[in-house]
């Protein structure tokens, strides 16, 4: 037989043969369905942490609330559990220890366990990974971060960091400007810095922290500026003026001429025409109600 012969014959044969695997209609092997089935039961696992708790699933949809439920949940999470654990590394190097990352992925899968219906027909994993990694998502958004934060902030932050990270070459080691990164996210200049400025922000920096590596023992906090006198100055002016305002006339004038223009009390008794002891008994009372009238609004000194 020539090779033409045999390549018609195997050609003619191909229909046939599909045909013949499909089944006789009304068979357990008949319609795309059992098709699928058996292509999914061949197909190897994305993974090899994925194992095969197909039928433990549907035996807990159908066991009521006990012991027995109980016991199966945890066989399965047991099994499940390398998943969860290859997730939490994936958010390695971010502000959270590993263990603790561990600790919030299993918290996760004990959800999806607990929520998964087999009956829907989706796979364990494509259920899992999701609940998983939101897990720990809000771990960070809800632990991790020193003050609080917007969530559009935090957006802004994971879009830039994605950018960054795609637009970081190999080969150049410059990181990707303003503009790389506004393209790359679809976000705008000042949304960029905004979630540059979050990149680093889940904790916030302590005052101690040297500013260089030089071990001068300059620190953060050697850069704040100290409280200024003066503001205490101005508002307590402030408080005052309205309260002055409503003295008689001859107490302000008095006022003015002691502490304004610095004068004695004999000065002034001379300049009003009264006596030095008539300006003292002046002074003191006109101090003694300012300091009452004050402490009725709430303004002490």
């Amino acid at each position: 037989m020539t090779t033409t012969t045999r390549r018609a014959t195997r050609a003619r044969a191909r229909p046939a043969s599909r045909v013949k695997e499909r089944g006789p209609a009304g068979s357990p092997d008949a319609g795309p369905g059992a098709a699928g089935a058996r292509a999914r039961r061949r197909s190897p696992r994305p993974h090899d942490d994925a194992p095969d708790t197909l039928r433990a699933f549907e035996r807990i949809a159908k066991l009521p609330e006990g012991e027995e439920r109980d016991r199966l949940c945890r066989d399965v999470t047991a099994a499940w559990l390398p998943m969860a654990e290859r997730l939490a590394r994936g958010y390695r190097g971010r502000g959270e220890s590993a263990e603790d990352l561990s600790q919030v992925a299993a918290l996760g899968l004990v959800k999806a366990v607990r929520g998964f219906d087999p009956g829907r027909g989706h796979a364990f994993e494509s259920y899992a990974v999701p609940t998983i990694v939101g897990e720990i998502r809000r771990h960070f958004r809800d632990h991790l971060w020193g003050v609080h934060v917007p969530r559009r902030t935090q957006e802004l932050r994971n879009r830039v960091r994605t950018a960054r990270q795609r637009l970081a070459g190999p080969v150049d080691d410059r990181p990707p400007d303003e503009a790389a990164l506004a393209e790359a996210s679809g976000l705008s200049r000042q949304e960029v810095r905004q979630g540059l400025a979050a990149l680093d922000s889940f904790r916030p920096l302590s005052l101690d922290a040297e500013l260089n590596q030089t071990g001068d023992g300059h620190t953060l906090s050697d850069t704040c500026g100290a409280a200024d006198p003066g503001f205490d100055r101005v508002l307590s002016r402030a408080a005052v003026r309205p309260t002055l305002r409503r003295l008689p006339e001859r107490d302000q004038r008095v006022l003015y001429l002691r502490y304004f223009h610095e004068m004695t009390q004999a000065a002034i008794a001379e300049r009003l025409g009264v006596s030095q002891m008539r300006v003292s008994r002046l002074l003191s009372r006109i101090e003694r109600d300012l300091r009452e009238r004050l402490a009725e609004v709430g303004v002490t000194g």
